[in-house]
């Protein structure tokens, strides 16, 4: 079994920046893909960057150059650095990874961090 655990959401001006966390742990063999949705009250899920194992990245428009996304493969970490947030980007962001077991490839998520930009 694999656990993802997010940490680093919270409350923001406009305009400040935040840092996600999500790390990863269980019976790991390697992890493929490391993705962060979002999902905004009353909207659907929507995918804000990915990050493979090779360290390519791509992003939503709507968070290209103020959102930067990494991961620290000894650490089985991936990390969100979000700056100019706006009051739209408030949602409760997941972290989703592609894991390999001594078995299986499997999609693992987060249990979801609270982001809140408001002044």
């Amino acid at each position: 079994q694999v656990q993802l655990v997010e940490s680093g959401g919270g409350l923001v001006q406009p305009g400040g920046s935040l840092r996600l966390s999500c790390a990863a742990s269980g019976s790991i063999f390697r992890i493929y893909g490391m993705r962060w949705y979002r999902q905004a009250p009353g909207k659907q899920r929507e995918l804000v960057a990915v990050v493979t194992s090779g360290g390519s990245t791509k992003y939503a428009d709507f968070v290209k150059g103020r959102f930067t996304i990494s991961r620290d493969n000894a650490k089985n970490t991936v990390y969100l650095q979000m700056n100019s947030l706006k009051p739209e980007d408030t949602a409760v962001y997941y972290c989703n990874a592609e894991v390999l077991d001594s078995d299986y490839l499997s999609d693992y998520w987060g249990q979801g961090t609270q982001v809140t930009v408001s002044s």
